[in-house]
Protein backbone atom coordinates (compact mmCIF):
# COMPACT_ATOMS: atom_id res chain seq x y z
CA UNK A 1 0.00 0.00 0.00
CA UNK A 2 1.74 3.11 -1.11
CA UNK A 3 2.19 5.80 2.00
CA UNK A 4 -0.34 8.70 1.57
CA UNK A 5 1.95 12.06 1.34
CA UNK A 6 1.62 15.60 -0.63
CA UNK A 7 3.71 17.90 -2.31
CA UNK A 8 2.56 20.72 -0.82
CA UNK A 9 3.26 19.28 2.62
CA UNK A 10 6.85 19.50 3.33
CA UNK A 11 7.13 23.45 2.11
CA UNK A 12 5.55 24.62 4.74
CA UNK A 13 7.30 22.54 7.61
CA UNK A 14 9.38 25.46 7.90
CA UNK A 15 7.08 27.69 8.96
CA UNK A 16 4.88 25.06 11.16
CA UNK A 17 6.09 25.92 14.37
CA UNK A 18 3.18 27.57 16.93
CA UNK A 19 0.39 26.02 14.19
CA UNK A 20 -0.43 23.24 16.03
CA UNK A 21 -3.06 24.38 17.81
CA UNK A 22 -4.55 26.59 15.02
CA UNK A 23 -7.27 24.48 13.99
CA UNK A 24 -9.54 27.64 13.31
CA UNK A 25 -7.80 29.04 10.81
CA UNK A 26 -9.23 30.30 7.37
CA UNK A 27 -6.32 30.35 5.03
CA UNK A 28 -2.87 29.20 4.50
CA UNK A 29 0.17 30.30 2.76
CA UNK A 30 1.18 28.24 -0.42
CA UNK A 31 2.91 31.05 -2.02
CA UNK A 32 4.26 34.48 -1.22
CA UNK A 33 6.59 36.42 -3.15
CA UNK A 34 7.18 40.01 -2.60
CA UNK A 35 7.26 41.94 1.13
CA UNK A 36 4.12 41.18 2.32
CA UNK A 37 3.07 41.54 5.82
CA UNK A 38 0.30 39.95 7.79
CA UNK A 39 -1.41 42.13 11.31
CA UNK A 40 -2.75 39.61 13.61
CA UNK A 41 -5.97 39.97 15.21
CA UNK A 42 -5.22 42.40 17.98
CA UNK A 43 -1.63 43.04 17.12
CA UNK A 44 -0.50 46.48 16.83
CA UNK A 45 2.27 46.39 14.48
CA UNK A 46 2.21 44.12 11.40
CA UNK A 47 4.99 40.80 10.74
CA UNK A 48 6.36 39.39 7.55
CA UNK A 49 4.15 37.36 6.21
CA UNK A 50 5.28 33.34 5.74
CA UNK A 51 5.09 30.53 3.32
CA UNK A 52 3.21 28.02 5.68
CA UNK A 53 1.71 31.08 8.14
CA UNK A 54 -2.12 30.64 8.65
CA UNK A 55 -4.15 33.50 8.67
CA UNK A 56 -7.72 33.92 10.65
CA UNK A 57 -10.41 35.85 9.86
CA UNK A 58 -9.87 38.78 12.21
CA UNK A 59 -6.35 39.01 10.29
CA UNK A 60 -5.39 41.93 7.50
CA UNK A 61 -3.29 40.84 4.97
CA UNK A 62 -0.61 44.02 3.60
CA UNK A 63 0.10 43.17 0.33
CA UNK A 64 3.40 45.02 -1.42
CA UNK A 65 3.56 46.48 -4.97
CA UNK A 66 4.12 43.14 -7.06
CA UNK A 67 3.03 40.97 -4.73
CA UNK A 68 1.89 37.05 -5.85
CA UNK A 69 0.22 35.74 -2.37
CA UNK A 70 -1.25 32.30 -2.92
CA UNK A 71 -3.75 30.77 -0.49
CA UNK A 72 -5.49 28.03 0.35
CA UNK A 73 -9.00 28.53 2.13
CA UNK A 74 -9.80 25.53 5.03
CA UNK A 75 -12.19 24.08 2.28
CA UNK A 76 -9.36 23.09 0.12
CA UNK A 77 -10.24 26.05 -2.45
CA UNK A 78 -7.69 28.53 -3.32
CA UNK A 79 -7.12 32.51 -3.49
CA UNK A 80 -4.35 34.58 -5.38
CA UNK A 81 -3.70 38.43 -3.89
CA UNK A 82 -1.82 39.95 -6.92
CA UNK A 83 -3.46 43.68 -6.20
CA UNK A 84 -1.37 45.48 -3.51
CA UNK A 85 -3.19 46.97 -0.17
CA UNK A 86 -4.75 46.08 2.98
CA UNK A 87 -7.20 43.25 2.99
CA UNK A 88 -9.11 41.77 5.60
CA UNK A 89 -8.81 38.00 5.63
CA UNK A 90 -12.78 38.03 6.14
CA UNK A 91 -13.16 39.92 2.99
CA UNK A 92 -11.04 37.04 1.17
CA UNK A 93 -12.86 34.38 2.54
CA UNK A 94 -16.37 35.69 1.10
CA UNK A 95 -14.37 35.56 -2.21
CA UNK A 96 -14.28 31.59 -2.09
CA UNK A 97 -16.63 29.33 -2.81
CA UNK A 98 -17.16 26.38 -0.55
CA UNK A 99 -19.76 24.93 -2.21
CA UNK A 100 -19.05 21.26 -3.43
CA UNK A 101 -15.56 20.97 -1.47
CA UNK A 102 -15.64 17.35 0.05
CA UNK A 103 -12.49 16.38 -2.28
CA UNK A 104 -10.76 19.46 -1.87
CA UNK A 105 -11.78 19.90 1.60
CA UNK A 106 -10.14 16.69 2.34
CA UNK A 107 -7.01 17.80 0.87
CA UNK A 108 -7.01 20.55 3.05
CA UNK A 109 -7.32 18.76 5.78
CA UNK A 110 -4.49 16.33 5.39
CA UNK A 111 -1.74 19.29 4.48
CA UNK A 112 -2.95 20.93 7.63
CA UNK A 113 -2.17 17.12 9.72
CA UNK A 114 0.54 17.18 7.88
CA UNK A 115 2.41 20.44 8.39
CA UNK A 116 1.43 20.23 12.26
CA UNK A 117 3.56 16.94 12.32
CA UNK A 118 7.22 17.93 12.83
CA UNK A 119 9.22 21.08 11.86
CA UNK A 120 12.52 21.47 10.19
CA UNK A 121 14.16 24.91 10.48
CA UNK A 122 16.92 23.92 7.17
CA UNK A 123 14.57 22.77 5.16
CA UNK A 124 14.29 25.60 2.22
CA UNK A 125 17.90 25.96 2.92
CA UNK A 126 18.82 22.62 1.93
CA UNK A 127 16.38 22.36 -1.07
CA UNK A 128 17.85 25.83 -2.24
CA UNK A 129 21.44 24.28 -2.12
CA UNK A 130 22.83 22.32 -5.08
CA UNK A 131 21.65 18.72 -5.25
CA UNK A 132 23.23 15.74 -5.55
CA UNK A 133 21.72 12.53 -7.81
CA UNK A 134 20.51 9.91 -5.08
CA UNK A 135 21.91 7.20 -7.31
CA UNK A 136 24.82 6.26 -8.69
CA UNK A 137 24.53 6.74 -13.05
CA UNK A 138 26.14 2.87 -14.32
CA UNK A 139 28.00 3.14 -17.60
CA UNK A 140 27.88 5.72 -19.81
CA UNK A 141 24.59 6.92 -18.55
CA UNK A 142 25.17 10.77 -17.23
CA UNK A 143 21.73 12.25 -17.89
CA UNK A 144 19.44 11.39 -15.05
CA UNK A 145 15.86 12.03 -15.93
CA UNK A 146 13.84 13.16 -13.57
CA UNK A 147 11.05 10.54 -12.95
CA UNK A 148 10.71 7.49 -10.47
CA UNK A 149 13.26 4.64 -11.69
CA UNK A 150 10.77 1.91 -11.05
CA UNK A 151 6.80 2.36 -11.49
CA UNK A 152 6.69 5.52 -13.67
CA UNK A 153 3.09 5.74 -14.20
CA UNK A 154 1.62 8.15 -16.41
CA UNK A 155 -2.41 8.66 -16.03
CA UNK A 156 -2.70 12.42 -17.96
CA UNK A 157 -2.38 13.17 -22.06
CA UNK A 158 0.73 14.66 -21.33
CA UNK A 159 4.61 14.88 -19.59
CA UNK A 160 6.73 17.38 -18.66
CA UNK A 161 9.84 15.54 -18.41
CA UNK A 162 13.44 17.17 -16.74
CA UNK A 163 16.58 15.94 -16.66
CA UNK A 164 19.79 16.73 -14.79
CA UNK A 165 23.19 16.30 -16.74
CA UNK A 166 26.90 16.02 -15.87
CA UNK A 167 28.36 19.23 -13.56
CA UNK A 168 30.48 21.18 -15.73
CA UNK A 169 28.79 20.07 -19.34
CA UNK A 170 28.03 23.05 -21.27
CA UNK A 171 26.21 21.95 -24.60
CA UNK A 172 22.78 22.53 -24.10
CA UNK A 173 20.96 20.51 -27.22
CA UNK A 174 19.53 17.24 -26.69
CA UNK A 175 17.91 14.59 -29.20
CA UNK A 176 15.13 12.87 -27.04
CA UNK A 177 13.79 9.79 -28.72
CA UNK A 178 10.61 7.57 -28.00
CA UNK A 179 10.21 4.30 -28.71
CA UNK A 180 7.40 1.21 -28.52
CA UNK A 181 7.77 -2.02 -26.60
CA UNK A 182 8.48 -3.56 -29.99
CA UNK A 183 11.72 -1.25 -30.01
CA UNK A 184 10.33 0.66 -32.73
CA UNK A 185 11.07 4.50 -33.03
CA UNK A 186 8.03 6.55 -33.01
CA UNK A 187 9.17 9.48 -32.17
CA UNK A 188 12.59 11.50 -32.50
CA UNK A 189 12.92 15.42 -31.49
CA UNK A 190 15.86 17.87 -31.14
CA UNK A 191 15.59 20.25 -27.81
CA UNK A 192 17.69 22.98 -26.36
CA UNK A 193 17.69 23.32 -22.50
CA UNK A 194 16.95 20.41 -20.10
CA UNK A 195 12.99 19.55 -20.90
CA UNK A 196 10.29 18.10 -23.12
CA UNK A 197 6.27 18.05 -23.51
CA UNK A 198 5.30 14.61 -24.38
CA UNK A 199 1.97 14.16 -25.95
CA UNK A 200 0.45 10.69 -25.49
CA UNK A 201 -2.30 12.22 -27.84
CA UNK A 202 -0.28 12.41 -30.73
CA UNK A 203 -0.50 9.97 -33.53
CA UNK A 204 2.85 8.19 -33.44
CA UNK A 205 2.65 8.03 -29.38
CA UNK A 206 -0.32 5.59 -29.36
CA UNK A 207 0.22 2.84 -28.76
CA UNK A 208 -2.33 -0.05 -26.98
CA UNK A 209 0.49 -1.22 -24.64
CA UNK A 210 0.71 2.21 -23.15
CA UNK A 211 4.62 1.94 -22.92
CA UNK A 212 6.99 4.04 -24.14
CA UNK A 213 10.66 4.15 -23.84
CA UNK A 214 12.54 7.10 -23.32
CA UNK A 215 16.14 8.07 -24.14
CA UNK A 216 17.42 11.62 -24.21
CA UNK A 217 21.25 12.02 -25.43
CA UNK A 218 23.53 15.18 -25.89
CA UNK A 219 23.25 16.12 -29.88
CA UNK A 220 27.13 16.69 -29.84
CA UNK A 221 28.71 14.16 -27.66
CA UNK A 222 26.13 11.10 -28.10
CA UNK A 223 27.92 9.17 -25.00
CA UNK A 224 26.61 11.43 -22.43
CA UNK A 225 23.19 9.83 -22.40
CA UNK A 226 20.21 8.86 -20.06
CA UNK A 227 20.31 5.28 -21.58
CA UNK A 228 15.99 3.67 -21.89
CA UNK A 229 13.55 4.87 -19.34
CA UNK A 230 10.27 3.63 -19.38
CA UNK A 231 7.34 5.38 -18.44
CA UNK A 232 3.75 3.88 -18.66
CA UNK A 233 -0.06 3.39 -18.17
CA UNK A 234 -0.81 2.63 -14.60
CA UNK A 235 -2.36 -1.11 -14.25
CA UNK A 236 -5.81 0.16 -13.37
CA UNK A 237 -6.27 3.47 -14.36
CA UNK A 238 -10.10 3.12 -14.11
CA UNK A 239 -9.26 3.40 -10.29
CA UNK A 240 -8.64 6.82 -10.29
CA UNK A 241 -12.04 8.01 -12.34
CA UNK A 242 -14.36 8.88 -9.76
CA UNK A 243 -11.96 10.54 -7.15
CA UNK A 244 -10.24 12.53 -10.36
CA UNK A 245 -13.46 13.44 -11.39
CA UNK A 246 -14.86 14.64 -8.44
CA UNK A 247 -11.65 16.61 -7.97
CA UNK A 248 -12.39 18.33 -11.48
CA UNK A 249 -15.90 19.17 -10.61
CA UNK A 250 -14.53 20.79 -7.59
CA UNK A 251 -11.13 22.87 -8.81
CA UNK A 252 -10.14 23.85 -12.24
CA UNK A 253 -6.75 23.57 -13.52
CA UNK A 254 -6.30 26.81 -14.74
CA UNK A 255 -4.23 28.44 -11.62
CA UNK A 256 -1.43 27.88 -10.36
CA UNK A 257 -2.72 26.71 -6.77
CA UNK A 258 -4.65 24.71 -8.27
CA UNK A 259 -1.60 22.72 -9.84
CA UNK A 260 -0.41 22.62 -6.46
CA UNK A 261 -3.46 20.57 -5.77
CA UNK A 262 -3.71 18.23 -8.93
CA UNK A 263 -0.15 17.98 -8.05
CA UNK A 264 -0.77 16.83 -4.41
CA UNK A 265 -3.22 14.44 -5.61
CA UNK A 266 -1.14 12.64 -7.84
CA UNK A 267 1.33 12.50 -5.74
CA UNK A 268 -1.00 10.72 -3.12
CA UNK A 269 -1.91 8.29 -5.40
CA UNK A 270 1.64 7.45 -6.57
CA UNK A 271 1.54 9.61 -9.70
CA UNK A 272 4.71 10.22 -9.69
CA UNK A 273 5.16 12.01 -13.78
CA UNK A 274 1.57 13.05 -13.21
CA UNK A 275 2.41 15.23 -10.23
CA UNK A 276 5.50 16.35 -11.80
CA UNK A 277 4.09 17.77 -14.74
CA UNK A 278 1.16 19.38 -12.45
CA UNK A 279 3.62 21.15 -10.43
CA UNK A 280 6.05 21.99 -13.35
CA UNK A 281 3.16 23.57 -14.93
CA UNK A 282 2.39 25.61 -12.19
CA UNK A 283 6.16 27.02 -12.55
CA UNK A 284 5.67 27.95 -16.09
CA UNK A 285 2.42 29.80 -15.19
CA UNK A 286 3.99 31.79 -12.42
CA UNK A 287 8.04 31.66 -12.85
CA UNK A 288 8.87 34.60 -10.26
CA UNK A 289 7.35 32.30 -7.43
CA UNK A 290 10.16 30.37 -5.57
CA UNK A 291 7.95 28.55 -3.83
CA UNK A 292 6.49 26.55 -6.78
CA UNK A 293 10.36 25.16 -7.71
CA UNK A 294 10.71 24.50 -3.92
CA UNK A 295 7.48 22.53 -4.30
CA UNK A 296 9.34 21.03 -7.11
CA UNK A 297 12.13 20.06 -5.58
CA UNK A 298 10.05 18.99 -2.60
CA UNK A 299 8.08 16.23 -5.05
CA UNK A 300 11.72 15.09 -6.54
CA UNK A 301 13.73 14.61 -3.38
CA UNK A 302 10.50 12.64 -1.41
CA UNK A 303 9.72 10.19 -3.39
CA UNK A 304 13.91 9.12 -3.59
CA UNK A 305 14.59 10.33 -7.65
CA UNK A 306 17.46 12.89 -6.28
CA UNK A 307 18.79 14.41 -3.24
CA UNK A 308 19.48 17.73 -2.09
CA UNK A 309 22.02 18.41 0.02
CA UNK A 310 23.77 21.76 1.58
CA UNK A 311 26.95 23.13 -0.40
CA UNK A 312 29.97 23.19 1.99
CA UNK A 313 29.54 26.66 4.20
CA UNK A 314 26.05 26.73 3.63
Amino acid sequence: MRKFVSIAITIMLVFCVGFANGQGYTFRVLANKGQNQVKKEGATSAVSLKTGATLSEGDELIASQGAYIGLMHKSGKTLEVRTPGTKKVSDLAKMVNTKSASVSSRYAKFLAEKMNEKDEPNYRARLNATGAVSRALAGDEQIQVLIPAEDASVLGDKAILNWDTPEGMEENTFIVTVKNIFDEEIMKEEVSGNAITLDFTADQMKNEEGLWIINVKAKENTDVTSGDIAIKRPDNPGQYEESLGTLKSEVDEDSPLNKVIYASYYEENGLIVDALTAIEEAIQMNPEVEDFKILKKDIIERNGIKVYKEEEGE
